[in-house]
């Protein structure tokens, strides 16, 4: 049997068949199908045919002035060119395009542009892989991506596009590193980095999990000593942190993932003096001065100058640095050297000083090599349990005497076991002058002191370190240095940029530096002194490509400069910037850093914004399938190994009968629960599958994609073709009819409505980005027409200026299905050549009634109701009651009853009626008084 809603379709003449085929006829002829409608505007809604100069000067600011531009920039993240688009592309990209149609019929000047991010691992192991070029590799995939775009509808300015791996971008890649180098923000150095067994290169420390996993190949990362370059990162952690505050539209997860990333301790850097002659001081940074007192050991980094200067004679030492990165990161294990101790800057005395696992070494910053710590068993865990591990006979020495709040705010001294790490608390008899002083005011005055002495001095401190950019691989952008053994590393003139890939045929295995094994690539004149040199082989970050692509899309064809400063001041931040949230730290951080310092170079005048690119972020929730997996064993199973049960209305596995366990997860191919955009695409049509995705979730939630769906979105677009058919034949419109004044009620209670509907729509795209409220809003738009069609109380020149307007809205999300609809209106109309149905429409206000529905309550009830003027109370409360008791309604529920009481108040008129029994009462009450008053009379 079909459902209520295509029956009720059917009986008005509109048939629809499979839903595969989303059939449209029209009293018994077969119009077309959804997806011929798709086909039929295809180029015309990808090309896009809005221009904001289809609007007056005055009318475009008008609409602007709330954002104090009449330009958008409306950017989604680009893609690597992988060779297919997936339900996560579909997702962001048909969040992006509706927005950027909407805003361009409000008379924006909107930027919408599209690139790829095409250097990296995965196109050079690809390469490998097929014996292929990765240029040719990652040719075909841009062009099967962009077929993909443009079967969704993707409205992309495509004059704008950029590739990474094209030399025009990647040349301003190293123009930016020499900016960078000559700002004193790129420098090379000797450090431990991460290296990935699988992949042969090294990675940033963002791109390793807290388990030590590559975050690309799924391999244990190994620690090695390799000369690396590295950008400066941490010169802006205070910017990069404090401005935080001024993305106000920006999801506070991920502005908390980023604030966390980039660390700040308040605390002390201080100087411990050595025993040792060769070492004048040891530095080290603390949050807790106080525990100065306490403490009973500094701990090195195998990287510290004391480390490796002992390591050269000490072969235990050495063995111990050896096996130091197979040591769990929880490790307590440490190695005592015994021929140097460390000296307290404040109590003068002589510690041990240990080489621990846990103390990392401080590469990336600018701070000298290694790192060390002060260890306080009384008031730290970790140095806790390390000094118990490695001097088990040794005392602990506390230095706070701890204190608890009771329940009446007093204080209390507390015997709590050590460790105690907590501030509240007073020095202890052994702090000397600091003895019964609060820890935070004793931490001040210490460091006061130590500032005094030259031996420390307050400090704030990030956790973030710089940026390792060297990546020992073919496909990326060549980093601009030549190495001359007379004059050091010397950069590359600009006048030599790009930098270029030399082309192979084939990488033919990992391992190694690719580069470094093409001599005419790596033999070079130094720039300097003209002497033979050698390139730098180690290519960037591909982080580095996306840090500054969205500069590149204002001014893509510029060969002298990154992007004009002009440009860049006018459009960039970007207004609204859609991707997912798992790039929250990585490209995000990167992308702000980059803008940051080319604004501290004058490359743009963004200071307004505190040279913050993205001025609103919307991290779209994840795509995810259903998933079927066998109970018995845990296996996933293809969608052909399950089956319905019609008669327990639920799945079951073909093989065994068992009901799966069924749950929505992440799209994979390894759990056969992925779905293809193009199948989905030339199964319902394009504007249909936009409008589910859209539909199915608020664009920050997870979206658990569920075709079946569909066919209530398929069958809402037949309606509004069918609608339009159906009213269109009705009779002659103009086209520029307007609201008219004379309205009656009902046309006055569908106009309101309509209204309604149209500012939530507005809002649902300018403000709230509520896109799937937006798609239920269209459905009830079209209600609304129907239901006036079928009642014929409105007029149908009203009728068809609001189907217009839905015409309109429907755009920015269906755009074929309004350009139909709009082209049945212009072949039925005459004269509709002119009608601009790219204008977004105006809201306009509600419009009062001079007449008002009043709800008659009798005994307590509702009986009916009772529409007429508003001023209806104002005649009386006899004419309220003689009127209403000569209406239909009236004379049932009113009519030869006696008024106990009446009511009327605001749309409210009560009546209560004296029952029978209370009647009789009555009666018998007033008869009793009139015998009284007769035998008063008699006497």
């Amino acid at each position: 049997m079909l459902p209520m809603r295509i029956q009720h379709l059917q009986r008005l003449g509109c048939r629809t068949l499979a839903t595969e085929q989303s059939q449209i006829s029209f009293k018994g002829k077969s119009i077309q199908t959804l997806r011929e409608i798709g086909a039929r505007w295809k180029e015309k809604t990808t090309n896009g045919v809005m221009l904001p100069t289809q609007f007056n000067e005055k009318d475009r600011k008008k609409r602007a002035a709330d954002r104090m531009k009449d330009s958008m920039y409306i950017l989604s993240m680009f893609p690597y060119p992988s060779g297919t688009l997936h339900m996560g592309h579909l997702r962001v990209y048909v969040i992006s395009d509706s927005l950027n149609r909407f805003f361009k019929q409000r008379g924006y000047e909107v930027i919408h542009p599209m690139g790829w991010d095409a250097f990296g691992l995965p196109a050079e192991n690809a390469a490998i892989a097929r014996g292929i070029n990765p240029a040719d590799w990652t040719k075909q995939n841009i062009a099967k991506m962009k077929e993909q775009m443009n079967n969704m509808l993707a409205n992309f300015d495509w004059d704008r596009e950029v590739t990474t791996c094209d030399p025009d971008y990647y040349k301003f890649n190293q123009w930016i590193f020499l900016k960078l180098y000559e700002n004193g923000l790129a420098y090379q150095k000797e450090a431990e980095i991460n290296w990935d067994p699988v992949d042969k290169t090294v990675l940033a420390n963002e791109q390793v999990d807290s388990n030590g996993i590559s975050w690309r190949s799924g391999a244990k990362v190994e620690k090695r000593q390799l000369k690396q370059w590295f950008l400066g990162i941490t010169k802006f952690a205070k910017d990069l942190r404090k401005d935080l505050y001024t993305l106000k539209k920006w999801p506070e997860n991920v502005k908390t993932m980023q604030r966390n990333w980039i660390g700040e301790s308040s605390g002390a850097t201080l100087l411990f003096g050595t025993d040792n002659e060769l070492f004048k001081h040891i530095q080290l940074f603390t949050t807790r001065a106080e525990t100065l007192f306490a403490v009973q050991f500094v701990a090195l980094s195998k990287e510290h100058p004391i480390v490796e200067h002992y390591a050269k004679t000490d072969p235990k030492l050495r063995e111990f640095i050896t096996i130091m990165d197979t040591l769990p990161d929880d490790s307590k294990t440490g190695y005592l050297l015994k021929d140097i101790k460390a000296i307290n800057p404040l109590t003068k005395k002589k510690v041990s000083i240990f080489v621990a696992p846990y103390v990392i070494g401080s590469y990336g910053s600018d701070n000298e090599p290694g790192a060390a710590v002060m260890g306080c068993p009384a008031h730290d865990e970790r140095d806790f349990a390390f000094w118990h591990e490695n001097s088990p006979n040794e005392p602990i020495i506390s230095c706070i005497d701890p204190f608890t709040l009771l329940e009446d705010d007093s204080i209390t001294a507390l015997n709590s076991p050590l460790p105690y790490t907590y501030d509240l608390g007073s020095m202890s008899e052994i702090c000397a002058e600091y003895h019964g002083l609060a820890t935070e005011a004793a931490r001040a005055s210490i460091v006061q002191k130590l500032r005094s002495e030259n031996l420390g001095h307050t400090t704030i401190n990030y956790k973030i370190r710089d940026w390792l950019i060297s990546r020992q691989r073919y496909w990326g952008t060549p980093i601009p240095i030549i190495h001359c053994d007379h004059c050091g590393p010397v950069p590359v003139p600009e006048k030599d940029l790009p930098v270029m890939l030399p082309e192979v045929k084939t990488i033919t295995a990992k391992g190694g530096n690719p580069l470094s094994q093409i001599p005419e690539f790596v033999n070079a004149k130094c720039p300097s002194c003209g002497s033979d040199a050698k390139r730098e082989t180690d290519t960037m970050d591909t982080f580095m490509d996306s840090s500054w692509y969205f500069f590149r899309y204002l001014d893509p064809k510029n060969k002298e400069l990154p992007f004009d400063p002009k440009l860049a001041s006018r459009n960039i931040p970007v207004d609204i910037y859609i991707g997912g949230v798992e790039h929250a730290i990585l490209h995000l951080l990167y992308a702000r850093f980059i803008s940051k310092f080319l604004g501290s170079i004058g490359m743009f005048d963004g200071a307004k914004f505190k040279f913050e690119p993205f001025k609103q972020l919307v991290t779209q929730g994840m795509v995810q399938g259903k998933t079927y997996i066998n109970p018995e064993n845990g296996r996933f199973l293809k969608p052909d190994e399950v089956e319905l049960d019609t008669a327990k209305g639920h799945p079951i596995i073909k093989a065994t009968g068992l009901a799966p366990q069924v749950s929505y997860e992440k799209m994979s191919k390894s759990k056969y629960n992925g779905a293809d955009p193009n199948q989905c695409i030339a199964k319902h049509g394009p504007d249909a599958t936009r409008a589910h995705i859209l539909f199915q979730s608020p664009i920050t939630d997870a979206l658990a994609w569920d075709e079946v769906k569909i066919i209530g979105i398929e069958r809402w677009l037949i309606r509004v073709i069918r609608h339009t058919m159906v009213l269109s034949k009705e009779q002659k419109y103009a086209f520029d009819y307007t609201t008219p004044s004379d309205m009656t009620d009902p046309e006055i209670e569908f106009h309101n409505e309509i209204q309604r509907l149209l500012k939530s729509i507005t809002q649902g795209f300018d403000i709230y980005l509520s896109l799937n409220t937006v798609i239920s809003d269209y459905m009830k738009f079209t209600n609304v027409l129907e239901n006036a069609y079928k009642n014929k109380t409105v007029r149908k020149e009203l009728q068809m200026l609001n189907l217009q307007k839905l015409i309109s809205v429907i755009y920015p999300v269906t755009p074929s299905i309004s350009e139909e609809a709009a082209d049945i209106l212009m072949k039925e109309q005459n004269g509709w050549e002119n009608w601009n149905h790219y204008q977004w429409p105006s809201v306009e206000h509600i419009t009062q009634t001079n007449f008002k529905k009043f709800q008659i309550v009798v005994d307590g009830r509702a009986k009916f109701y009772y529409t007429t003027e508003k001023d209806f109370f104002k005649k009386g409360r006899d004419h309220v009651i003689e009127t209403l008791k000569h209406t239909p309604d009236g004379r049932k529920y009113l009519s030869d009853k006696t008024i106990k009481k009446f009511v009327m108040k605001f749309n409210i008129i009560s009546f209560q009626f004296y029952k029978a029994k209370d009647l009789v009462k009555l009666e018998e009450a007033k008869q009793r008084k009139l015998e009284r008053q007769q035998m008063g009379k008699n006497v």
